[in-house]
């Protein structure tokens, strides 16, 4: 084999190893990102209104109407 090509190969693979690190490390940047701004929009939502009903209502299920 010629010299030349197993350091072409060495460097190739070098390369694909430093493409796959770069597209892993901006995933999980760009999934950082969506988990910071789903959490924003969760936190943005209103809390829910109280209702004033009696205690009794909503504790049981008529199962025979």
């Amino acid at each position: 084999m010629d010299i030349s090509s197993i350091a072409a190969t060495a460097t190739s693979m070098a390369q694909q190893s430093t493409d796959n690190a770069v597209s892993t490390a901006v995933l999980t940047k760009a999934l950082d990102m969506q988990s910071s701004a789903a959490m924003q929009l969760i936190a943005a939502l209103p809390q829910p209104a109280q209702a004033n009903l009696p205690a009794h209502l909503g504790q049981s299920v008529n199962t025979t109407a």
